[in-house]
């Protein structure tokens, strides 16, 4: 069987299942009952200096839903812990003792000067936790305050405060990355410059959700009035992979552990995150969606699929994928397929071939008894009627084979993608074999 065992700067856990910084690690009650439920470790939620904040009594949380009113994504206004920081030390301290065997890290966001992170990194070091998460990502309401995200979108920043943090701790120090920035590279580079043991990302991603249109306010709205929060969830993921993989085929940056985040909600999307680069994966959103337990089904799934496909380890899994990330000049374009349809799947609703007809290359032909077929001489190829067909697997992208002509555009198709690298990097060899 599949070994999900972890060791991630250091920090041993049974499983690449930690739960993030968030409401459901704020409090001793919630992190033994997630421990005891299965997840191989906790990222604390942030702690900071007393008096830090004042979290709202009203709510906190806007939603995105999708059509069967299924959580898409989740926009949160609240602020890192309102709690008083001993407890949380005392309590940090009491769990580590219990739960040995499980990763405990601690998430801190302190004023930007040198005395405030090299004053609170002690006290979080006598608890036993693992190690240390900078949090440099939240959006909203302490990024005003000039923490947060105000220091993560600015790389000298996150240098100096992680080489302040390398100084005065044995702990490896994580830094969690905003996603709110033009190049997620340039962050991740002065992480790993100021000694980072690793990074973590995407914190959530600056948003409004909804505006009520009856009080003219934005949601979640406090007597009348709304604000710009972190949004978070399954929507967010597709923005947080292609940053992952940024920085793990960035060669400055490749080799730096990432500990991903952003929409985790099935074993599957853990997957993916290890395959474009990620050491371990954190979650948040899907267990305030359904719950602790729900990491038991992301185990079993992630174990099954690694036994079915000979992996022995995390390890094995991590990066595999980041070596056919590209670049699109470097695409093949010599690379062809047609789309088909299968007969005895269709249901004939229509969708492809109006999606083709009215948005795309006109190239599926409805025939009498709303029979829908190809055209291979007008289809690219493009995907679209894959992704709004309702039937799982009744449409497919069929490649051609090598040396077939295109209906298309009458040239020799070849998946010779060696060749075609050479040629994009070559003008002369590209001119010649034109």
């Amino acid at each position: 069987m599949a070994d999900l065992t972890t060791e991630f700067v250091g920090i041993r856990s049974p499983n690449p299942f930690w739960l993030a910084s968030a409401p459901p690690t704020d409090k001793e009650y919630n992190v033994r009952r997630a421990f005891a439920a299965g997840w191989g470790g906790v990222v604390w939620k942030t702690l900071g200096l007393d008096p830090h904040c004042v979290n709202v009594n009203g709510p906190r949380y806007g939603a995105v839903w999708g059509a069967d009113r299924r959580l898409l994504g989740m926009n949160n206004i609240e602020l890192i812990t309102d709690r008083p920081l001993e407890v949380n030390l005392r309590e940090i301290k009491a769990v580590k003792r219990d739960w040995p065997d499980r990763a405990m890290v601690v998430s801190l966001m302190v004023p930007c000067d040198e005395q405030s992170w090299k004053g609170i990194l002690p006290l979080v070091e006598e608890t036993g936790a693992d190690g240390v998460e900078l949090n440099f990502g939240c959006p909203h309401g302490m990024s005003e305050r000039g923490m947060g995200s105000a220091v993560g979108q600015v790389p000298e920043y996150i240098e100096m405060v992680t080489r302040w943090c390398k100084q005065a701790t044995r702990m490896p120090v994580i830094v969690k990355l905003t996603p709110n920035v033009t190049d997620i590279r340039a962050p991740a580079r002065a992480a790993k410059a100021g000694g980072a043991d690793a990074v973590s990302l995407i914190n959530t991603i600056n948003s409004i959700t909804s505006v009520n249109l009856d009080t003219m306010s934005p949601e979640p709205m406090i007597d009348g009035k709304g604000t710009h929060g972190g949004y978070c969830g399954p929507a967010v993921k597709p923005i947080a992979l292609n940053m992952v993989a940024e920085i793990a085929r960035d060669p400055e940056t490749c080799g730096l552990p990432i500990s991903g985040i952003g929409g985790v909600t099935t074993w599957r999307d853990a997957a993916e995150f290890l395959a474009l680069g990620a050491g371990n994966v954190q979650c948040c959103t899907v267990v305030m969606t359904y719950g602790f337990k729900v990491v038991q089904e992301m185990i079993t799934g992630l174990s099954n699929w690694m036994d079915d496909k000979g992996y022995a380890s995390v390890a094995d899994v991590s990066g595999r994928a980041v070596p056919n990330v590209t670049d699109w000049q470097y695409l093949n374009l010599n690379y062809v397929a047609k789309a088909r349809i299968d007969p005895d799947a269709c249901i004939g609703c229509g969708r492809c071939y109006a999606a083709c007809e009215d948005t795309s290359h006109q190239a599926i032909a409805m025939k009498p008894g709303r029979i829908f077929e190809v055209i291979d001489e007008e289809c690219v190829a493009c995907n679209l009627c894959v992704n709004v067909c309702p039937v799982e697997g009744c449409i497919e992208m069929v490649p051609m084979a090598a040396g077939a002509t295109d209906p298309r555009t009458g040239q020799v198709v070849s998946p010779d993608y060696a060749n075609w690298t050479t040629h994009q990097n070559n003008p002369a060899a590209r001119r010649a074999a034109e």
